[in-house]
């Protein structure tokens, strides 16, 4: 007869059935080719700088402007895409003082140029449009505009399009694998708001006819979906930390009304936050353009060096500990998880949508680090431990590449418990610390992929850990450990898992012991701890999540 001590497998009628939903649902069309995929009509080009230039009417929810496209040519070619949603209107496309031909299929728009464009040449084109931007109806989980009322009856505004994309309100090359290298953002707005975009700000225009223009500067890379509009009745307060690249800049906008309550709220937050995550990761990637939290009616995003923030002021998530321990109630939750993002998702970017569980991987992860950084190293696996209660192993963290589709939710809690596992397994937390900072050097402002991520790790930490990323990012279910005993008393163990040659280190100990590192593989093979039985046996499922079987 088998007893359980820990079986955590959602092998079940239920599961099956959601499965084969999911499966039915994994019908990709040709918008999703056209979006996801880097055919030679967007490789050719290389995008090094945009000139976003925007006036929003927020009365008739319509906007209307233009987009500079600097560009080099990665290749000879007469012919490129570019993306923008095809409920906006293409005004005109201007190259040179001459407008260019196109056409469009979905979203996606395919310019013709008067002559080939050789590699290795500079120009630019710009792409003027118009129309009514599609709504976000729950802002930020969907996507588009955020169009809001504050207390008073004003304007409240926001963009927020990750996964939908950028070309949903403004026209890019609208794939995460080339990031614009600087850019100029211009919103024009009724007079007596204010917009606040990513970067730096360079001076408002009033432009005499009702409305104002702000300027934005990015001059480090940006991914399309990180840039933002925030238009409000906005006031500003700002503070400076000094940090491991000298002082940075730190500015808030939040609506008038709520300014004598963000000032202590955010001073409680922001500093402990970024000398904790520098600590970890090194130093915050964005100094030249300064980091900012923007009051926004929608919950949050991290939106780069300008981060949407709309959690009322208040410690954990609207309130809430998501892992019922207690520690997720001592910090604002979209302060500190947001800001994980500027280290991964915005410094470090996933050439693909499939491989975001980069971004919130290890961002989940930064949260318990953060915990442990102001309340000691259990504290933070307790809350990570407790995360486990959201994880639905339905589906994998990865998604489907170059169909502009991401993984399942599990890529967040699953994903910062498998950082930790990974932590457990390299038994040194000085390297460990080491390999989160090198990723942050090593990767410092660029797009990389799951090798990368993986290969890395391995690398720095002399153990080779691509079975047990296979099997927690690539496959749905977890692994189980299967220990059967002898007749005369010796213990025996193997995985059951879905990754060829599964081989992850585990740790084990009789009751009340030291826990030993044990090495199961696919086959049963020796435990190798003096005095096992299947009475006293433990298994590390505080640090691994695992189930355990024993026979």
């Amino acid at each position: 007869m088998r007893h359980l001590i820990v079986l955590i497998l959602l092998i079940t009628a239920a599961a099956d059935s959601h499965a084969q939903l999911l499966k039915a649902r994994e019908l990709f069309s040709r918008a999703d080719s056209l979006r996801g995929r880097l055919t030679p009509l967007r490789t050719c080009y290389d995008v090094n700088y945009y000139h976003l230039d925007v006036r929003i009417d927020p009365d008739r929810r319509h906007i209307a402007g233009s987009n500079l496209f600097a560009f080099t040519a990665v290749n000879d070619f007469n012919r490129l895409q570019v993306d923008l949603f095809d409920n906006l209107r293409i005004d005109s496309i201007v190259y040179r003082g001459q407008q260019l031909p196109f056409t469009r299929e979905y979203n996606a728009v395919f310019i013709d140029f008067p002559k080939v464009m050789n590699a290795g040449q500079s120009d630019s084109f710009t792409v003027f449009y118009s129309g009514y931007p599609l709504q976000a109806k729950r802002a930020p989980w969907d996507g588009g505009f955020d169009f809001k009322k504050d207390s008073n009856g004003k304007h409240w505004i926001a963009t927020a399009c990750q996964g939908l994309g950028a070309s949903v309100w403004w026209p890019n090359k609208d794939h995460q694998s080339d990031e614009v290298d600087s850019m100029l953002i211009s919103i024009s707005v009724p007079n007596g708001l204010t917009n606040v975009s990513n970067g730096r700000f360079r001076g408002s225009e009033d432009l005499g006819d009702g409305y104002t223009r702000f300027n934005w500067f990015v001059s480090n890379p940006i991914n399309n979906y990180n840039i933002a509009a925030n238009i409000g009745d906005y006031v500003h307060f700002a503070d400076t930390f000094h940090g491991e690249k000298g002082i940075l800049d730190l500015d808030y906008w939040v609506l008038r009304e709520n300014e004598s309550k963000a000032k202590p709220h955010f001073a409680a937050n922001v500093k402990p936050m970024l000398r904790a995550f520098e600590h970890w990761f090194g130093p915050y990637p964005f100094y030249d353009d300064g980091y900012k939290l923007v009051e926004t009616a929608h919950l949050g995003m991290e939106h780069q060096s300008a981060i949407a923030y709309g959690n009322k002021y208040q410690n954990g998530y609207l309130g809430r500990d998501g892992s019922d321990t207690g520690w997720g109630e001592k910090w604002d939750f979209i302060i500190i998880h947001e800001s994980g993002h500027e280290w991964f998702g915005n410094s470090i970017t996933s050439n693909d949508l499939a491989d975001m569980w980069i971004h919130e991987s290890f961002t989940n992860y930064s949260e318990s680090l953060y915990i442990e950084y102001h309340f000691g190293k259990r504290a933070g696996q307790e809350y990570i431990h407790g995360n486990r209660r959201s994880i639905q192993n339905l589906a994998p963290m990865i998604g489907h590449y170059h169909v502009n589709n991401e993984g399942s939710v599990d890529m967040y809690n699953k994903g910062g418990v498998l950082h930790n596992m990974v932590r457990t397994i390299i038994d040194d937390d000085e390297k460990w610390r080491q390999i989160l900072r090198g990723l942050n050097r090593k990767f410092y402002h660029s797009t990389v992929d799951y090798g990368d991520i993986v290969n890395y790790i391995s690398e720095q930490s002399g153990k080779n850990l691509s079975q047990l990323y296979a099997q927690y990012v690539r496959h749905a279910s977890i692994p189980t450990l299967e220990f059967t005993f002898s007749e005369d008393g010796r213990a025996f163990c193997r995985w059951i898992a879905d990754a060829q040659d599964f081989d992850m280190p585990v740790r084990a100990r009789t009751k009340g012991g030291t826990y030993q590192f044990i090495q199961p593989k696919r086959q049963f093979t020796p435990v190798g701890i003096t005095g096992l039985t299947r009475d006293n046996l433990e298994v590390d499922t505080f640090n691994f999540y695992i189930g355990v079987l024993v026979e």
